[in-house]
């Protein structure tokens, strides 16, 4: 406690990190208020039906997404969501297409390009989300609770359609604006924060309603309701676990005289690590899984048939068998759009360094490869499984909301984004000489799951 009170007086000290951290929580306080602002014309009195909607499932899912704001019938209900399809999108494209390929070996230039498509696609997306959306919305309200809608009528009136899909489209800019300042002027990835805050706002009521519905049992409520959170320590425990495991490859430099100075000829470690995608897997996985709801409007799974109906059912095999494969292709996938083998092999050459027993050059890059596809398989079924945790505790007889945090996208977007702002915290902190954040002044983050958007 004392090492804690002691860092937070040394972040104070710092003028540029304290002035970035209150710029971080003022963004923050910008978003959760937006979250709360009603679309113009909905009364925000009767939005039972819609809250409701958005408690469990898929919808429940989405809306925790947001921060809420998807059952407050919010400006910001669609949240950051299509700005990541967008970047999926995008980031997908850089595989194929020789254009996207062209433009991320520009550097900054070739990026702010991908940046200004990326925002134009999110338009796309959302001005295609937005009625759908509206239109899950006035099907979960009475016809009163649209203004000025009379009784009457049984359409709301087109200025309200327009109306809202143009606020619904600004908020989801606005919010990826937000995000992009707490990036350049804050403390982490801003948008990595922003799908964190969210899922944050919705823990103390999910907990709360896990504590009450325990506490009226009769049978060892309390019993359950702790062994629930010993569980989910254990489970954040090995979560962190996954975020920061590693390979270490040996790494021998060889002797160099120069003048009456020897460099090198020491043995050094190449940290890969076991998840070296992050949570972006999951996060890409988790938006191409909330497609088919949007195609079908929002509308409820329980009206649903067929093949709409399997892949909008949160607690169905397929919905979670097909989002477990995904999450194990797309670690594959960011794992080789991010890492390469071949450039590390050329940097190790080049500062005179290689790997003991393995030629410099491509048989390096080949030997790289090969331990990175070993590592990568274990880390993405293990990714997997934690996704797909919170079936598992649902089946058990956890609360739905409170269950999402047993793992899922939800654990995973807490840790991986958590730890990437603690290193930010701690670079800073041991820039200025300070002592960090932990005993051996390292956090072991990870990449940005946004880092390059």
């Amino acid at each position: 406690m004392k090492k804690f009170i002691e860092t937070i007086r040394n972040i104070y000290k710092i003028e540029e990190l304290r002035k970035r951290i209150l710029y971080t929580l003022g963004i923050i306080a910008i978003y959760r208020l937006g979250s709360y602002v009603v679309l113009p014309g909905v009364d925000p009195n009767m939005l039972t039906n819609l809250q409701n909607q958005g408690s469990s499932g898929l919808m429940g899912l989405l809306n925790m997404f947001s921060g809420g704001a998807f059952s407050h019938a919010s400006i910001f209900a669609l949240g950051i969501m299509p700005y990541i399809s967008a970047s999926i999108v995008i980031q997908l494209l850089g595989m194929a297409i020789p254009y996207f390929q062209r433009l991320q070996r520009e550097g900054e230039s070739g990026t702010r390009k991908i940046n200004q498509i990326t925002r134009y696609l999110t338009v796309a997306i959302v001005a295609f989300q937005a009625p759908a959306y509206i239109a899950n919305l006035v099907s979960q309200v009475p016809p009163q609770a649209i203004t000025p809608f009379n009784p009457a009528v049984t359409h709301p009136p087109v200025f309200f359609w327009v109306s809202s899909t143009i606020i619904l489209i600004s908020g989801t800019l606005f919010v990826m604006w937000l995000g992009e300042k707490i990036t350049d002027k804050g403390v982490g990835n801003g948008i990595s924060l922003i799908i964190m805050i969210g899922i944050i706002a919705r823990l103390p009521g999910a907990l709360f309603q896990e504590f009450v519905s325990r506490i009226v049992e009769t049978n060892g409520g309390m019993v359950y309701f702790l062994l629930e959170i010993l569980m989910l320590v254990l489970v954040i425990l090995f979560t962190i676990l996954l975020v920061q495991g590693t390979r270490k490859v040996p790494v021998q430099y060889a002797k160099r005289i120069v003048g009456n100075k020897q460099y090198g000829g020491v043995r050094q470690y190449l940290p890969l690590k076991v998840n070296a995608a992050g949570v972006m897997p999951i996060i890409f996985a988790q938006a191409i899984m909330f497609l088919p709801l949007t195609l079908v409007g929002f509308a409820n799974s329980d009206t649903l048939s067929g093949i709409a109906a399997a892949f909008t059912d949160f607690n169905g095999f397929w919905y979670n068998f097909t989002f477990f494969i995904m999450i194990i292709l797309f670690t594959y996938f960011y794992t080789a759009i991010t890492i390469n083998p071949n450039q590390m092999a050329e940097d190790l050459k080049k500062n005179g360094g290689f790997i003991p027993g393995v030629k410099p050059g491509r048989k390096t890059a080949e030997y790289l490869d090969n331990i990175l596809s070993r590592i990568t398989l274990p880390g993405s079924i293990f990714l997997g499984l934690i996704a797909i945790l919170p079936l598992f505790a649902r089946l058990i007889g956890v609360n739905s909301g409170f269950a999402a945090f047993y793992g899922g996208t939800s654990l995973l977007i807490l840790v991986g984004v958590v730890l990437d702002t603690l290193q930010q915290i701690e670079s800073y902190l041991l820039m200025r000489h300070y002592d960090g954040l932990t005993k051996s002044g390292r956090i072991k983050g990870r990449p940005s799951a946004f880092g390059g958007m």
